[in-house]
Order: C-alpha cells, then structure tokens, then sequence
C-alpha cells in the first residue's frame, strides 16, 4: 500500500460547492470507513482547497478514486496534486 497526499484546489463556485458537499463528504467517509482516506479537511486560510490522505494499492487505485468524488464530477476542483509520501512517525506510521 503507498500512501498519497493530495491537494485540491476549488474554483469560485461555492454555491455548487456548498450543494455538492454533503455528498462528497459522506464519500469520503464511506472511503474512510475503507481504511482507504486516512484524513481530509479544507484548508483555512489563502486559496479554497483541500488537503487529504489516502493509503492505496497505487496511483492507478487512487485516481480511480479521486475520478469518482463528487467534487470532481460536479467539476468544482480547478486542479489536483498528487505526491507520493512516505510517513515516518505519527499514529498512522506502521510500527
């Protein structure tokens, strides 16, 4: 399994967004619940996005996931990064 951290970035629809959210949200907790998301949050200050943190067999897997968000088929997300990253310590680290 590798881990990804993703960077979404929103256009200036908030009025999409905001109708869309409830069930982008229980997306993700539904990919959660998976062991597949292991965090996600909008970001609180600058530009409207988001960051999150998805454990996946690979990048093939994730971008099937991120195709299938709510978000990106409502196409409120301007632009998406996708970092491979390796976790050293914290509760999500393997012992």
């Amino acid at each position: 399994m590798t881990l990804f951290a993703v960077e979404y970035s929103y256009d200036q629809r908030t009025d999409l967004q905001d109708e869309v959210r409830p069930t982008h949200r229980d997306y993700l907790r539904a990919l959660a619940d998976r062991g597949l998301l292991h965090g996600s949050g909008p970001y609180t200050d600058g530009a409207p996005g988001a960051l999150l943190v998805f454990e996946t067999a690979d990048r093939a897997e994730l971008d099937r996931l991120l195709a299938d968000d709510p978000f990106a088929r409502a196409g409120v997300i301007s632009a998406v990064g996708v970092r491979e990253w390796k976790l050293v310590i914290g509760p999500w680290a393997q012992a």
